[in-house]
């Protein structure tokens, strides 16, 4: 698969190839040619700036890299964890301020609801209990009335 230049309709370039032309000091045959250096940036050669590059090296391999949140970010959550707190408060402000009449009325549910969970667990075992205690249980209260029913007479 072969590009065309559009500006040569005569000439086609390879894939890997660009348009630009390479530089002749990379032959490294002109000795006479001034070769660039690299520009020394003098903000990263100061010390406080590789102190400083050190320690955000070292935070973050050990997972202390620093969070920058934005301001608006950090204003909402603020409003948000108010806001919960308030709630929270409000709560308990309510629960302290219930009548008499709300308290009595709980006590009531509550106390049915120990019932209600008693009477289930006395009919879940009576329902796991064998059927031989079930008629053990039964011959001795036909025996009770019958011996009831004697002493009567």
């Amino acid at each position: 698969m072969s590009h065309r230049d559009p500006r040569e309709p005569g000439l086609s370039l390879s894939p890997g190839r660009s348009v630009m032309a390479e530089p002749d000091y990379l032959d490294g045959d002109c000795d006479e040619l001034i070769k660039p250096k690299k520009l020394i940036n003098p903000v990263k050669i100061s010390r406080n700036h590789q102190d400083l590059h050190r320690e955000l090296l070292m935070n973050q391999k050990r997972g202390l890299a620093p969070q920058n949140k934005p301001e608006l970010q950090k204003v909402m959550e603020k409003r948000k964890r108010e806001q919960v707190l308030k709630a929270q408060k409000e709560e308990q402000e309510a629960h302290k301020k219930r009548s008499d009449l709300e308290i009595e009325l709980m006590k009531r549910q509550q106390k049915l609801e120990q019932l209600e969970l008693e009477q289930h667990k006395d009919e879940e075992e009576q329902e796991n209990t064998p059927e031989f205690v079930k008629m053990k249980s039964n011959l001795r209260r036909t025996k009770q009335e019958a011996d009831g029913e004697e002493r009567t007479t």
